[in-house]
This record gives structure tokens, C-alpha cells and sequence, in this order.
């Protein structure tokens, strides 16, 4: 399982050395798309394949489908794990998610997101000021 909060940095040639908890599950081969808030998301191959046919079944005829749709399946590209366990970060993607040198790689059970690691900060801090009021509107959804 996909799980933790890791502290990385991309070198000078865009790798990113992937957790070493985290490179088992992942095998020798991922997929690496746009995330949502400005970061990074990177699949496993089965859940990727999960992700995108969910992404096939979405309404054409609704724009929110199609652009997000557009947004995940343009983004992505399959990545492989070099013998080090680093994956290379395409420019366009560090673009997107404003990565610098230092990053945090988060486990979120079935996917691995990576944020620039000022932002997590921030976007954390944020997310444990709203906690209590975050647990209340999910209630709804028996969380």
C-alpha cells in the first residue's frame, strides 16, 4: 500500500527518486499525469488503466468531462523506474506543478501524488486548519 509523506528532490537531469516503500508496488513501469491543485499524480500501470477507462466513460456531451478529461489523458505519460528507482520528470509537468528542487512525495493508498514541497506546506497547513469543518461535510458521505 501507498501510504506516507517523503521529503525528495528532482535532480539537475528532472529524475525523482521514488520512495523505496513505494517502488514495489509500483514495479517497472507507471503513469505520470497533472494532478489536481497544482501537483503531480503517478499510477501504477492496473490503476491507471482503471483511471483512464473511468475517463473514456465520461459524458462527451459535458464539458466539465471532456476538459477534465483532456487534462488527465493529454498530461499523462508512462514513466519507467531506472535500476535506482528514479523516475524522469518531463518539463511540462514541472511546469504545471511549479517543481523546483525540493518536492514531497505523498502515498495516498492507490496513487502517489508529488507536490512542490513550499506548496504542500501551505496546502497542508490550509487542509489541518479546516479539518473539523472538512469531517463535517464529508459526513455525508459516511466518513
Amino acid at each position: 500500500m501507498l501510504i506516507g509523506e517523503y521529503k525528495h528532490t528532482i535532480d539537475a537531469k528532472k529524475r525523482l527518486s521514488i520512495p523505496a516503500k513505494f517502488r514495489r508496488d509500483l514495479g517497472d513501469r507507471a503513469v505520470i499525469t497533472k494532478g489536481l491543485e497544482k501537483c503531480l499524480v503517478i499510477y501504477t500501470m492496473p490503476e491507471w488503466e482503471k483511471m483512464a477507462e473511468k475517463l473514456n466513460n465520461l459524458p462527451t456531451s459535458q464539458s466539465d468531462a471532456r476538459n477534465f478529461a483532456r487534462m488527465m489523458l493529454s498530461g499523462a505519460t508512462d514513466v519507467e523506474l531506472d535500476k535506482l528507482g528514479r523516475v524522469l520528470v518531463p518539463d511540462y509537468l514541472k511546469d504545471y506543478a511549479s517543481l523546483k528542487k525540493n518536492v514531497t512525495v505523498l502515498g495516498l493508498s492507490s496513487k502517489i501524488e508529488i507536490w512542490d514541497s513550499d506548496k504542500w506546506e501551505e496546502h497542508k497547513q490550509k487542509t489541518e486548519t479546516a479539518a473539523g469543518d472538512i469531517a463535517e461535510r464529508l459526513k455525508e458521505l459516511g466518513i
